[in-house]
């Protein structure tokens, strides 16, 4: 299936398909019917599931039974999967494209911290826990695709924002601004260290990404325009003293979170959210580690390339990746 081939499915042809796309806020999100994820798609539908992907940004789906393997052969239908080198110890042995993020699981006793203070170190400022998957590497996630096996009962809502819509939304004379500029992405950005010896920070000395990245890229396959910033990996705007690069980031991140941009999807256990992780950010929920309820999501990423800006320049690796290799 051809980028044109996707783009081509409008509504109509997706309800031919079978496929019925329902928008659920103005800029971004749309759920999807009619489509067993778990089944063998036509190639219909899946240039109809990828097409509302492009155009919606992220798109969700309800009462799927996906397991393991169902999950990676949907995903494969549109990209191939990221094999991560190192994943969480909840994720499943033997399915190495699946990586299990199990909040109250994973981030207790991690490095000697317990939940709240990895909350209290890691998502200090309002902005911060927005990001995109693996923004600090030379090449990002094209792609993920997140199942929810067990959910609270309340609370654990994620957020995405539309990055295409956020930079449109820019007045003429900023868009122009930034359209030219270059921005460090770097792992551990703004993490505020334990007093003495930390050992995430011995960590993040030992397994540090950072690339310098386009401000404003230009969407490979929709040929949009989109504002590539986030709270979590952003460090610096490349020529820019510190106060002024944390004077344009901030008014920038506030730009790209604006509610008029977002959307916020209520999980049920067999839901499934699939975005375009080149014109998004998303925001994990920090609303349920009081609550005493476990959940469990379990994502497979799309291998992603490199990011270009409007005046054709590439992303550059500065530490820790390079293209194509995990």
């Amino acid at each position: 299936m051809t980028t044109d081939e996707a783009m081509a499915y409008d509504g109509t042809a997706a309800e031919a398909a079978g496929v019925e796309v329902l928008p659920v806020a103005g800029h971004i999100g749309a759920e999807v019917t009619g489509v067993d994820l778990a089944a063998d798609l036509d190639d219909a539908q899946v240039a109809a599931v990828w097409a509302a992907v492009l155009r919606w940004k992220v798109v969700f789906f309800r009462g799927q039974r996906l397991d393991h393997a169902a999950h990676v052969r949907f995903a494969r239908r549109f990209g191939e999967p990221v094999v991560l080198p190192r994943r969480g110890s909840a994720s499943p042995p033997g399915v190495p494209e699946v990586e299990t993020t199990a909040d109250r699981l994973e981030l207790g006793g991690r490095y000697g911290m317990e939940h709240e203070e990895w909350l209290l170190r890691r998502r200090h400022t309002l902005l911060r826990g927005w990001h995109c998957d693996h923004g600090a590497r030379v090449d990002p996630p094209a792609a993920t695709i997140l199942r929810a096996e067990t959910v609270p009962p309340y609370g654990g809502d994620t957020t995405w924002s539309n990055l295409a819509a956020a930079y449109a939304g820019l007045s003429a004379p900023v868009r122009d601004f930034v359209a030219g500029l270059r921005a460090e992405h770097r792992l551990g950005v703004g993490y505020q260290a334990r007093p003495g010896d930390d050992a995430y920070v011995r960590h993040l000395l030992d397994h540090q990404v950072a690339t310098l990245h386009p401000l404003v890229r230009v969407h490979p396959e929709t040929g949009e325009r989109v504002l590539f910033v986030n709270g979590y990996y952003v460090e610096r705007i490349d020529g820019l003293s510190r106060p002024e690069s944390q004077a344009v980031l901030d008014l920038l991140l506030e730009q790209a979170v604006r509610p008029e941009y977002t959307v916020r999807f209520r999980w049920e256990a067999g839901s499934v959210a699939f975005w375009d992780n080149r014109a998004t950010i998303h925001l994990a929920p920090s609303d349920t580690a009081h609550l005493g309820h476990p959940r469990v999501m379990h994502r497979v990423m799309l291998s992603g390339d490199l990011p270009v800006g409007p005046d054709g320049r590439a992303s550059e690796a500065l530490v820790g990746s390079e293209p194509g290799r995990w």
